[in-house]
């Protein structure tokens, strides 16, 4: 017995050894592979092509420290984008000035734009560039809506925009006062313009012409020694988003954004207007989910929120009161109204398109409209069932009936009785129910002629 537990200690001891040697083991391998190999020179490139929000800047900022690890010659960031969150911008050009790795901007491809936050973005690099047919600038703080800010909050974000901008074209040695206009004044700038103006350094058709262009290139940044960029003959580490990030990203649009809670708002209506239907209630569930982490990420406008919850309980109350349309039309405002008001913030690219509100409140006051009519109707339609169905039903009795009885009503045969005696094969009415019996008396001609019923 005791050979045998010693036996088993032994065995469990070796296992034990060999499970650490196998755990240090892969810790080593998994550090030897986040590393280049020694003497391989290593550009770490990420694609942004979507607007600056907290998904893109977790993104960025993730792949940036991938590259001090790897010990890259340089972290090239391909952005198209329209603009997006001043705080995200600011995490990120934060990230990009303490990285250890130069950090190169490239606006591609053809037909990109680094417009606003993208613009911040491009004069915060190292090294600036652009591919042909693309186009930067347009950096001008505007409201919500894209409405000019009035009074001295607008003076405010207008001299806070321009002070940044100012700052990083000046670390790199760009043309801080066409920069500065880009801000005060919306100015834009195609890739030709921005190159002869100085606020980028390289043209570049496509990522390896960059390379080629970035070889040899002194960086300096303050506070630190000189870099020689040698991206020739590089290999090029591309970073993508992981699928679900991407699926993120693409729900953390205004847009998509919007559509989500408007559709999860309608299938909810829908289940609490035909209760048992199911489906409805679990998509619109979904949907809601959904569009509440988009909100989480984007600045939100907590009156449009309440606004189109408003509306929702506007819909749902003209289920239950007649209120001859009024109630659809005050949740439908409520609606636009809400949309309009939903997300704030300075730049255009962080809101909902006017033509996708238009669209969304037309459809929704079709989808409305619809379940209102099925709901009137039902409600003005014939009682088919129970007790009530069988009033004034027309029938044939099968017995003779007095006391007693058996008629045959609504396709099924039932137990009837009469103030007077009725032969069997007599047409009859249904004239109250009581349980399972029915009060029944003859029909007259002139009903039997009617009704066209017997049988």
């Amino acid at each position: 017995m005791r050979h045998t537990l010693k036996s088993r200690v032994q065995l469990a001891a070796r296992l034990l050894v060999a499970f650490a040697v196998l755990a240090v083991g892969t810790l080593l391998w998994a550090a030897d592979s986040e590393s280049a190999p020694e003497g391989e020179r290593v550009v770490v490139l990420v694609g942004v092509d979507s607007i600056i929000h907290p998904v893109a800047e977790e993104f960025i900022v993730d792949s940036l420290a991938q590259a001090d690890d790897l010990d890259a010659e340089a972290f090239v960031i391909e952005l198209s984008t329209p603009g997006g969150l001043l705080t995200s911008t600011r995490e990120i050009f934060t990230a990009m000035l303490e990285a250890e790795t130069p950090v190169v901007v490239f606006v591609s491809p053809r037909g990109s734009q680094a417009a606003s936050a993208g613009f911040f973005l491009l004069m915060a690099a190292d090294v600036a560039a652009m591919s042909p047919g693309t186009n930067t600038g347009a950096a001008h703080p505007v409201g919500g809506q894209g409405e000019e800010i009035e009074g001295p909050m607008g003076e405010k974000v207008e001299k806070d925009a321009a002070a940044t901008i100012r700052s990083l074209a000046t670390r790199s040695g760009r043309n801080a006062e066409l920069a500065e206009e880009a801000v005060l004044e919306s100015r834009s700038f195609t890739a030709d313009e921005a190159l002869e103006a100085g606020l980028i350094d390289i043209l570049a058709a496509n990522v390896p012409e960059l390379l080629e262009e970035l070889d040899g290139r002194e960086v300096v940044r303050e506070g630190r020694d000189v870099a020689v960029l040698q991206t020739a003959g590089a290999r090029v580490e591309r970073l993508e988003m992981s699928g679900f990030q991407k699926f993120l990203s693409t729900i953390a649009h205004p847009n998509i954004a919007y559509i989500l809670m408007t559709l999860g708002g309608l299938g909810l209506y829908f289940e609490l207007s035909n209760p048992g239907a199911v489906l409805p209630g679990v998509v619109g569930g979904i949907c809601l989910i959904l569009a509440f982490f988009a909100l989480s990420v984007l600045p939100v406008n907590y009156a449009g929120i309440a606004l189109i919850i408003l509306a929702m309980i506007f819909f749902i109350a003209e289920v239950k009161v007649t209120s001859y349309g009024l109630l659809t039309v005050a949740g439908v405002i409520s609606l636009i109204l809400g949309s309009l008001m939903l997300f704030k913030s300075a730049d255009p690219a962080i809101r909902v398109s006017l033509e996708l509100i238009v669209s969304m409140a037309v459809f929704t006051l079709v989808v409305v409209t619809f379940l209102v009519s099925m709901v009137v109707r039902a409600h003005r339609s014939q009682v088919a069932t129970g007790a009530e169905g069988l009033l004034h039903k027309h029938g044939v009795t099968r017995t003779s009936v007095g006391g007693r009885g058996k008629v045959f009503v609504h396709g099924e045969i039932w137990n009837a009785s009469a103030d007077e005696e009725i032969p069997a094969g007599t047409p009859i009415e249904v004239v109250s129910v009581d349980g399972l019996n029915l009060r029944v008396r003859p029909e007259s001609r002139q009903e039997r002629t009617s009704n066209g019923e017997g049988t």
